[in-house]
């Protein structure tokens, strides 16, 4: 269960505190456990600092205590305290990754041929960045008709691998499967099953995909369908 705490103080020295930190980042590469460390400033007060380290655990949490880096840069931050900080431990119940669970919704309409739902989880001006194209696609509506295209030429289904997530752009490692049924940049339908593997880049803009990057294996897919030499 991942472990969250917070570390509550006082101090006039923020510089120093982050200077302590990097120290502590560098001092501890390779040994320590902590997979995510924030800092915040109160606006109202900002004497009144805030740090929240991330786990994947309790227990991982107390095997970043006992490194002698830890112990000894924690006495540096008392130090540059006005008062003794305050502990908050945290287990994890809840973590909603909004983000991330709209990008994994697009892939799941798509699959479910849900072409009302995917729309409505692109904005309008949406901009689609794709190899296979000669232009870029523009908005919700068209990004909509290349998707029918493409279930008009595939029985097909995404699989997730993974999703990674950093500000407001989410990277999606994908894997599709799809069987060739209808006419496919001038195929006809061969009836035989593909698999490709792929990559989708995009940036959330007030809750909807604003835009988004696609890196593929067209070659492979046009390999097996014997459109181009083995």
């Amino acid at each position: 269960m991942t472990f969250v705490q917070l570390i509550d103080c006082k101090t006039e020295h923020l510089d120093d505190m982050n200077r302590l930190l990097d120290n502590w980042l560098d001092q501890t590469q390779g040994r320590r456990t902590a997979t995510h460390a924030i800092v915040g400033s109160d606006r109202s007060d900002k004497a009144h600092v805030v740090e929240i380290v991330e786990f994947p655990s309790y227990e991982e949490a107390m095997r970043n205590s006992a490194l002698p880096e830890t112990d000894r840069i924690f006495r540096e931050m008392v130090a540059l305290c006005e008062e003794p900080p305050t502990f908050t431990d945290l287990d994890i119940v809840r973590d909603d990754q909004l983000n991330k669970a709209l990008c994994r919704e697009m892939f799941d309409c798509v699959t479910r041929g849900d072409l009302d739902g995917m729309e409505r989880l692109f904005a309008e001006d949406y901009h689609d960045h794709d190899p296979i194209n000669a232009t870029d696609t523009i908005g919700a509506k068209a990004i909509r008709e290349e998707c029918a295209g493409w279930m008009a030429a595939f029985d097909f289904a995404f699989t997730i691998d993974r999703q990674l997530a950093d500000g407001d752009e989410v990277a999606t490692r994908w894997t599709w499967t799809g069987t060739h049924t209808g006419d496919f940049m001038g195929m006809p339908a061969t009836g035989r099953t593909v698999t490709m593997s792929g990559c989708t880049t995009f940036r959330i803009e007030d809750g909807r995909i604003k835009e988004g990057w696609w890196d593929w294996d067209a070659l492979g897919m046009m390999r097996q369908l014997s459109a181009t030499p083995g």
